[in-house]
């Protein structure tokens, strides 16, 4: 098993930048892929950014290309969310997620969920 816990939400004005962190613990981190999802009011969640066990790969939503870049540190346990140019789009509580299996954005492929934080971002 492996437990999650997300950090760094917060308030921020459109433009500006947040990083999210994911500390795990518990079983090795770097046996797993993993990923960032977000859910805002009324919306069902959606898949944000994934990276591999060994950060060879990443892959994004398309709605955050070129302004989200999710990284990790295996010697830190820790896997990132470098959030930039925020929109009020953007708002939502962000969960970080685990999986066994690899790089996927299927939220049904996540075995472990972090409680989320709160992302609010003020037009």
């Amino acid at each position: 098993q492996v437990q999650l816990v997300e950090s760094g939400g917060g308030l921020v004005q459109a433009g500006g930048s947040l990083r999210l962190s994911c500390a795990a613990s518990g079983r090795t981190f770097n046996y797993y892929a993993m990923g960032w999802f977000r859910q805002a009011p009324g919306k069902e969640r959606e898949f944000v950014a994934g990276i591999s066990r060994y950060s060879t790969i990443t892959y994004y939503a398309d709605f955050v290309k070129g302004r989200f870049t999710i990284s990790r540190d295996n010697a830190k346990n820790t896997v990132y969310l470098q959030m930039n140019s925020l929109k009020s789009e953007d708002t939502a509580v962000y969960s970080c997620a685990a999986n066994a299996r690899g790089t996927t954005s299927r939220e049904g492929d996540y075995n472990y969920w972090g409680q989320g934080t709160q992302v609010t971002v003020s037009s």
